[in-house]
């Protein structure tokens, strides 16, 4: 009996997330495929949008505008902070680890670095960007 992917299904899935210029941001391919419960939050809602009615073996490719995934850009998560707290070796562009008091990690991109600061933007990763992602089911199992 085939199952189509719905509302707490268990999928397992592999998949590729790429910007629209063709970086991957990231992919279960080279590893052991993604698990998770349809309605968890462990998925991007948008993907998980485009998954339902699907089944194990099929293979999809969806593109999601920077408006459909809903990825807010957001100007007030920039954070100038102390220079002595970074490392010596820092460039504008660089995407650093910051831990949480939660103990949560999250990434910031650098924006500028002078003598005595640092800006950071906290905005998300893919705020504002274009995405691909290609997806393969392996499994569906009912909720």
């Amino acid at each position: 009996m085939v199952n189509p992917i719905q509302s707490d299904s268990r999928v397992t899935l592999h998949y590729e997330l790429r910007l629209a210029d063709g970086i991957v941001v990231d992919s279960t391919r080279a590893g052991e495929p993604m698990t998770f419960i349809m309605g968890s939050g462990d998925m991007v809602e948008i993907l998980e949008q485009r998954l339902f009615g699907l089944t194990a073996g099929e293979r999809h490719h969806f593109e999601i505008s920077a408006a459909e995934s809903q990825v807010p850009a957001s100007a007030g998560v920039m954070q100038t902070l102390a220079r002595s707290d970074f490392p010596a070796e820092l460039e504008a562009g660089q995407v650093l680890g910051f831990a949480l008091p939660s103990g949560e990690e999250v990434p910031g991109l650098i924006v500028s670095i002078s003598d005595t600061e640092v800006t950071v933007d906290f905005s998300h990763p893919l705020a504002g960007r274009d995405l691909i992602f290609d997806v393969e089911i392996l499994a569906v199992e009912p909720g």
